[in-house]
């Protein structure tokens, strides 16, 4: 479907077109209309659908054709790498209208805090924001929210993975009852459905292929030992000078920079990112990827739905991730916008389990790689199921369920 057949403002179709965007994609179809008619709506949609436009496009007409005074739509996400990401693409649709957003998130200067304090105050049309740096805002007694019409959770599920429920919770005691609410998920697990019954008035539900990959995703799985892993990636990519742009996940912090530095001593162009850097530091750092000035990113999972760079040809999982959802999301940042893309996953003999899981997911066998026997013998697949633990039913620890969500909040 053309954007023009969904009835949206001339100046968001201009927009579209200058930014090179020229069909909805079917979370655009299916989304867009059902937002315009002013339906509460839980939508569930793999990552790299176009999700965003989804919302935003509806948002923006409305804010075109009834002008808001104070702030009409606040939308609040897990992470400062999304609220940027959303922020950009709001701007960048409304280039030809007079409609005007801010990011609130944490980690920036004393210019940013009072920018952030100020669209609070005066109200701007559309607020971006994480819900730690948006408590802290309203517990100092900055935002009115009193004329707010939208309200939206994008990346859900992460938000309540990363502990943020009391949080989201607490936000929508500051907004007015009446109001139009839209959730939007990669996943839809019974804790998202419970968050959905308890906000959403009589939603609209749309699910579009959960959990499972784009089909123009090219798959495969190398079977590795660790001491393998450096040396099967300098094969991958001797195999592929034509991409330009490489993603590689882990999911410690710690393996960030050691991957990042043995890779430099193959003189590659890389970076890694994570959570503990400084912000400004992690927007060069994506500003210099985005470039391609930066052939190589090394990343952690924290950011895996905040990266939306597009023609990123190939993401690499340097481990398994522990969860299965992950997966999906962390091959999602390539093959975007029906580009196609290549992920290759390094499994270890205590990954192929994970693997497997990932497999049952996403209801399909991964291709395998065979390496060149120059690398050296390769594990052999192997499953072995774990036993089962016992539950002894001892009590939560407080301290440490209070230490990890705080831990989980600070990366915000």
């Amino acid at each position: 479907m053309n954007f023009s057949e969904l009835n949206l403002n001339e100046s968001l179709i201009e927009a579209i077109s200058y930014m090179g965007f020229e069909t909805a994609t079917p979370i655009q179809e299916m989304a867009i209309p059902t937002i315009l008619d002013n339906h509460d709506m839980v939508a569930c949609a793999q990552t790299g659908t176009g999700k965003t436009a989804a919302f935003v496009l509806p948002i923006l007409h409305q804010l075109i054709q009834n002008p808001s005074d104070g702030t009409n739509t606040l939308i609040i996400v897990p992470t400062r790498e999304l609220a940027i990401q959303i922020n950009q693409e709001i701007q960048g649709f409304s280039f030809f209208a007079s409609i005007g957003s801010v990011a609130i998130y944490g980690g920036g200067d004393g210019a940013e805090f009072s920018q952030q304090v100020n669209a609070l105050k005066n109200g701007v049309d559309i607020i971006v924001a994480t819900p730690g740096r948006l408590i802290s805002h309203l517990a100092m007694g900055h935002g009115d929210f009193s004329q707010l019409q939208h309200l939206i959770l994008d990346e859900a599920d992460k938000m309540l993975d990363m502990g943020f429920l009391d949080d989201i919770e607490r936000i929508i005691t500051h907004l007015p009852k009446e109001r139009q609410t839209l959730m939007f998920s990669a996943t839809m697990p019974a804790k998202i459905r419970l968050l959905a019954k308890k906000i959403l008035n009589q939603p609209v539900e749309i699910s579009l292929a959960m959990s499972k990959p784009a089909d123009n995703v090219v798959q495969h799985i190398c079977l590795v030992y660790d001491q393998q892993k450096i040396p099967v990636i300098h094969y991958l990519l001797q195999q592929r000078p034509d991409y330009s742009s490489i993603l590689i996940f882990t999911s410690a912090k710690h393996k960030v920079h050691e991957i990042a530095s043995a890779l430099r001593q193959q003189k590659y162009s890389v970076r890694g990112i994570s959570s503990d850097l400084e912000q400004d530091r992690r927007e060069e750092v994506l500003r210099e990827f985005r470039s391609k000035r930066t052939r190589i990113l090394v990343a952690t999972d924290v950011i895996s739905r905040g990266i939306d760079i597009k023609e990123i040809n190939m993401v690499i999982n340097f481990d398994v991730p522990h969860d299965a959802e992950d997966y999906v999301h962390r091959i999602g940042r390539t093959a975007r916008a029906n580009s196609e893309g290549e992920a290759v996953t390094l499994v270890n003999g205590k990954d192929m389990l994970r693997m497997h899981r990932i497999e049952e997911l996403i209801e399909s066998q991964v291709d395998r790689i065979t390496l060149p026997a120059e690398l050296g013998e390769t594990p052999v697949w192997s499953i072995k199921a774990q036993p089962k633990q016992r539950n002894f039913r001892h009590a939560p620890n407080p301290a440490r369920g209070s230490s990890n969500k705080t831990n989980r909040k600070r990366r915000d």
